[in-house]
């Protein structure tokens, strides 16, 4: 028993030491095709993104082509490296393409998020930095993945979004800015151009309020108590809170110390008097 398995491990060590001695140069050729093969990929990944930088490309898109040419690259490497020890690599593939089979039907869902990733890194409907809006949802863009889009809202909570259920929905986009309203009422009788004036100044001198689109203040309604002066503007998705509440506070304070009378809410009642005659 000992004695055959002896020549057994004698065999596959004859067998071995042959095969070294007679594509042993074979072999390190493919070992230093496989390391060109590496050095190249990375040369040429790394050449790929700076060119696409230079040309101000979308972060999410350079690194996705990068990689993927790396990838390319490296396979092709690998297949010339067998092929040069002769192994043949047609097995290989088959094998990989029923894999691939099977973990596609069993990963349908992840697929699906993958493919919707590709669409927006190809249509590109928003970048980076962009605020969105999608489902109910909104956020500043932080990063475009294959499988997921990631949101940071105003209260700096991330929220992460499967690319299936962006591809194919309304998207609302306004870019880095958000639009913030704000409204306060003053008497009948005060001066309404001037308290626009005002506010204005308050919008114009805030250094968070954007330029471009520029603020809008003006007249909203016609209240019981008062006329509703309202104001809309800009600001960054991620300094939405902090500015209203500072505008806002800034508002109040020009409006009180130009002593433009605030109305609170009123209510005049009438009460008829009636005499009882038969008291």
């Amino acid at each position: 028993m000992i004695d055959s398995e002896i020549q057994q491990v004698e065999k596959y060590y004859n067998l071995i030491m042959e095969y070294l001695v007679t594509y042993s140069m074979q072999i390190l050729g493919a070992i230093l095709i496989l390391f060109i093969g590496l050095w190249i990929a990375q040369k040429v990944s790394n050449m790929v993104a700076g060119l696409m930088q230079r040309h101000n490309i979308d972060i999410t898109l350079t690194n996705f082509v990068s990689n993927v040419i790396k990838v390319l690259l490296i396979i092709m490497f690998l297949v010339i490296a067998l092929g040069k020890i002769g192994i043949s690599v047609t097995p290989f593939v088959a094998a990989i393409g029923a894999a691939s089979l099977g973990a596609g039907l069993a990963m349908q869902g992840m697929l699906s998020n993958y493919g919707a990733g590709l669409a927006i890194i190809a249509t590109r409907p928003f970048v980076v930095g962009d605020t969105i809006e999608v489902k109910g949802v909104s956020g500043q863009v932080k990063t475009i993945e294959l499988g997921h889009t990631i949101l940071i809202n105003e209260e700096k909570v991330e929220i992460t979004i499967p690319n299936k259920h962006i591809v194919g929905e309304i998207i609302h986009n306004s870019f880095s800015y958000s639009l913030v309203k704000g409204e306060i009422d003053i008497a009948y009788d005060a001066n309404a151009d001037l308290a626009i004036e005002l506010i204005e100044k308050v919008l114009n001198d805030h250094e968070l309020v954007s330029d471009s689109p520029h603020a809008q203040v003006g007249i909203e309604r016609f209240a019981e108590s008062g006329v509703t002066l309202s104001y809309r503007f800009w600001v960054p998705t991620t300094k939405i809170i902090e500015t209203k509440l500072a505008v806002n506070r800034n508002v109040f304070k020009v409006i009180q110390g130009a002593d433009i009378e605030i109305p609170f809410p009123q209510r005049i009642v009438t009460l008829n008097q009636t005499n009882d005659k038969g008291a």
